[in-house]
């Protein structure tokens, strides 16, 4: 249901970024560009939590580490690390990329899996420091 919320609003999302842009003076759309880009990054920030949040999860050393934290202590730990994850993102995607992740599903999952795993190591050694 989430994949497929997450594909309807990025799809809207390219759709009124191109209805912009047709047919319309400058007055305003750079705006109306600037948030759809907006709309779609933070989908894409979503997807990217959600998919950093369960790798934490499925790794041992989180399994070790969690059995003497507090549930609010690993909530915590969680959102500082994917939230990091989640600011990194962007960073390490093209606007191209975006726009082949909103039509493809199948990319969109392999994007967001190669982005977490190449910010999760380096977050997770900023905290560790």
């Amino acid at each position: 249901m989430k994949k497929l919320l997450a594909s309807t609003v990025m799809l809207a999302t390219v759709a009124l970024a191109g209805c912009t842009t047709t047919g319309a003076t400058n007055n305003g759309t750079g705006t109306a560009i600037g948030t759809a880009n907006e709309i779609g990054m933070n989908v894409f920030r979503a997807a990217i939590d959600n998919q950093c949040r369960s790798q934490i999860e499925k790794q041992t050393a989180w399994r070790v580490a969690s059995v003497a934290m507090t549930e609010a202590q690993q909530e915590s730990v969680k959102s500082n690390v994917c939230g990091c994850v989640s600011e990194q993102a962007p960073q390490q995607v093209t606007i191209v990329e975006l726009g082949n992740a909103a039509i493809d599903s199948q990319y969109r999952a392999q994007l967001v899996t190669r982005v977490v795993a190449k910010s999760l190591q380096s977050c997770y050694a900023s905290f560790v420091k």
